[in-house]
């Protein structure tokens, strides 16, 4: 169509120290120079064993710190493109034959330090430093570790193409202290819990990365970055001198104990059903893991409690045919898991819902690693995709087994081999064997591929009637005994430049393709989408960055029948106020579903940022429409919009409100097709590093669900946390069949829980 055509033509256009530090603390932060003329590419640092014992507690006088050399000389990344930053900082580093310390002396205007007691994870209104390490340096996967100045810590593992995945958890000591001129803070990291090569000397990528948070959200880093390098950890400096220290190893074993009592209405339909309480419930679980040396580990667990002490958010669901996706929270799928992630969403470990049991073995060997898990679930749900829809399945039990193993060569170049296979209790099975790999041919393109082969054994399902057929008339919807293989064929492209982004993706999926370990909603489609963006850095007095970008693409069926195709002009900028940001799209796309062929969609939405200081900040968006109504096959002016608020009027109290409401209406008549919304608080005190009390409201307009759930946690650390909670699920009726009876809120469920688990290291 014309304007896609042109809107293609347009975006592919745009293609062509020690104790010396601590004394200077003390002084005025001086004016930085305009040029970042002593910052450097590819640092590096000696380091030195420890002279001394180190105790964690933001104070760096301790004589482990002595003769500790500084990095410094930092550069500016943003606003502006490596400058010198408006404020100096300092890190060390030294070790220990059992830990890897880090510190650093950030400097600030007195008084002018962002910082709260909170949670972990819960750091990024507050000015922090991370120390980011790359232990292989192949560019394969690196810790993340960032400090607000109170030393509450936020972890995160890295690995291409995923970025930061912040429910990894690290197991180390941290502190932190305000001073009279910035913050100092420090941690101590175990080598047990680090994976590193097995050799006397280790040199290490590294770089320390601070967020100075004011009117403008200013970050800078030890390295300079070559802003033409793609590879972020390819960027970063190097630490050596790490000398004859012992890979971590030893066993360790966590205990649990978990009891609880709940309660619910003997009719969920009826709102004058009776409310019965169950049983009080105990259960024990169990978990091992033995690290024969850092590059080996196992890992198991017998009757695992994982179930989630926080409900996931709830999603708007109401104008989709497809299953929504969840974040995985559960630690026991953290460690060695990125070794299984891959272009498509094969390895999707929430289907693996409430295991009996579980293992997993990782291995890092060099360049190679290998990754096994294998697991019992006692009630498995299966996703099947087609074509404009998915499906959940109930199977009970399965069993799982699932290996990976990876080859990294260069920097930030690797390829795998990945098979999973899923075994049904009742018959059938899910299995699959992927081939991907990553090659770099510059330091800014990159080439991706993929292929995967599938093949499904259905189980025979009484009751089912789903008459509907795919591939070509060739198999039913049905559970009905069928077997079939599939496949899914990837390959793009990447250019990721100093200012230009570009990326060409060409990829297609088999009417018979699915991954039962998978997130894998839709099949029989094949697809070309084009992204590109340009950055510009006025650093003036309107706009700080501004990056265009625009989005198109097209989808046909097996039978070469066009799908969809959409062209998305975009713009975002950054301000010099407030950290304020600023994005707004148009989008035009014509689609057909479910038989009908509908033109003219299109949607204008805008999205906003602001925080005008460490106690608030705010944002929101709003979207406005043609849409397809799918759920009635029509087309419905369709406005969505958004509102999140997080406030810490005291520094340990947070409190973080979202708002979603979308509706839908019919374009000629005004007739509504849906209409709601969902609203969320979630209220924290902090009155310790290790106790708080955590408060979550949610309600949903569209089902007229409501819930509450308050919840007190005691953690020593991620894996030592004692909880004492409850849960409440409400439900509004609007007319109960009890004569005389008022519409109201009615409790349909309700929980209460104790949980132990400790963590024992041997």
């Amino acid at each position: 169509m014309p304007r896609i055509g042109a809107g293609l033509w347009l975006c592919a256009s745009v293609l062509s120290l020690g104790p010396d530090a601590i004394a200077e603390a003390k002084t005025a932060v001086q004016p930085a120079p305009a040029a970042a003329s002593a910052a450097q590419f590819h640092p590096e640092l000696r380091v030195f064993r420890a002279p001394g014992k180190i105790k964690i507690d933001g104070d760096l006088s301790d004589s482990g710190w002595i003769g500790a050399l500084p990095a410094m000389n930092f550069s500016e990344h943003s606003p502006g493109e490596e400058v010198e930053p408006p404020v100096k900082t300092k890190a060390f580093v030294t070790f220990d034959e059992s830990h890897l310390y880090v510190s650093a002396i950030c400097y600030a205007e007195p008084g002018s330090v962002r910082a709260s007691v909170c949670e972990r994870e819960q750091i990024f209104n507050d000015d922090n430093i991370g120390f980011f390490f790359d232990t292989y340096g192949d560019a394969s996967r690196a810790y993340i570790i960032n400090l607000n100045p109170y030393g509450i810590p936020y972890d995160a593992l890295w690995t291409p193409g995923w970025g930061e995945d912040g429910n990894f958890d690290l197991l180390f000591e941290s502190s932190g202290k305000v001073t009279d001129s910035g913050y100092q803070v420090e941690a101590a990291i175990p080598f047990r819990s680090l994976r590193f090569p097995n050799q006397n000397v280790q040199d290490w990528k590294f770089d320390f990365y601070r967020h100075h948070l004011r009117e403008e959200h200013y970050s800078m880093s030890w390295a300079r970055y070559d802003q033409n390098e793609a590879c972020w950890p390819c960027r970063w400096g190097t630490v050596r001198g790490i000398e004859g220290v012992k890979p971590g190893k030893g066993l360790e074993l966590i205990g649990s104990v978990v009891s609880s009592q709940s309660g619910e209405v003997t009719d969920y339909n009826d709102p004058d059903a009776s409310f019965v309480n169950n049983d009080v419930m105990t259960s024990v679980g169990a978990g091992v893991r033995y690290a024969p040396t850092s590059d080996i580990a196992f890992e198991g667990t017998v009757n695992p409690d994982f179930s989630q002490i926080e409900a996931d958010a709830s999603q708007v669901d109401v104008n989709t045919t497809f299953a929504l996706q969840y974040p995985e929270k559960r630690p026991f799928f953290q460690e060695g898991i990125d070794a299984l992630r891959t272009n498509f969403n094969l390895v999707y470990t929430r289907t693996i819902n409430d295991p009996d049991f579980a293992a997993k073995g990782s291995a890092k060997l060099g360049k190679t690693s290998v990754t096994l898990l294998s697991s019992s679930d006692a009630h498995t749900f299966v996703i099947v995709p087609f074509e404009e829809r998915s499906e959940t399945v109930e199977m009970g039990e399965s069993y799982s087994n699932l290996i990976a193993l990876r080859q990294a060569f260069g920097n930030d170049n690797h390829v795998r081999l990945l098979a999973t296979d899923r075994r049904h209790e009742g018959g059938g099975s899910g299995s699959l064997a992927s081939l991907d790999m990553g090659l770099r041919f510059t330091r800014a393109l990159k080439w991706r591929a993929q292929a995967v082969y599938t093949n499904t054994e259905e189980a025979e399902l009484g009751g089912s009637s789903d008459s509907t057929t795919f591939d070509h008339g060739k198999h039913t919807a049905a559970f009905d005994g069928e077997s079939f293989s599939g496949s899914a064929l990837l390959t793009g492209l990447e250019y990721d430049g100093r200012r230009l982004y570009a990326d060409l993706s060409l990829y297609g999926r088999s009417p018979t393709y699915r991954a039962e370990n998978g997130f894998q909603p839709r099949n029989d489609d094949r697809q070309a989408n084009f992204s590109t963006s340009y950055l510009f850095r006025p650093n003036g007095a309107v706009f700080s960055q501004i990056e265009l970008g625009g989005n198109v693409g097209t989808i046909y069926n097996s039978d070469e029948i066009k799908k969809d195709e959409w062209l998305v002009p975009w713009i975002w900028t950054s301000l010099p106020f407030y950290q304020a940001t600023f994005s707004t799209e148009v989008l035009l796309s014509e689609e057909l579903f479910g038989g009908v062929y509908f033109d003219n969609i299109y949607h204008w939405s805008t999205n906003f940022s602001l925080t005008p200081g460490n106690m608030a900040s705010f944002g929101g968006g709003y979207t406005y429409g043609r849409r397809i109504a799918r759920n009635f096959l029509t087309m419905g002016n369709e406005t969505n919009a958004e509102f999140w608020l997080n406030l810490r009027p005291l520094s340990r109290l947070q409190a973080e409100y979202t708002l979603e409401y979308s509706r839908s209406a019919d374009v000629e008549s005004g007739t509504e097709y849906f209409a709601g919304y969902i609203s969320r608080l979630r209220l924290s005190y902090q009155f310790t590093k290790r106790l708080s009390l955590r408060l979550v409201n949610e309600y949903d307009a569209f089902s007229n669900a409501w819930g509450i759930d308050p919840l007190i946690t005691y953690r020593i650390n991620p894996f030592s946390v004692f909880y004492l909670g409850s849960t409440y699920d409400y439900l509004r009726f609007e007319e109960l069949t009890t004569p005389g009876a008022q519409p109201g809120t009615r409790l349909q469920a309700r929980q209460f829980f104790v949980k132990l688990q400790y963590l024992f290291m041997t």
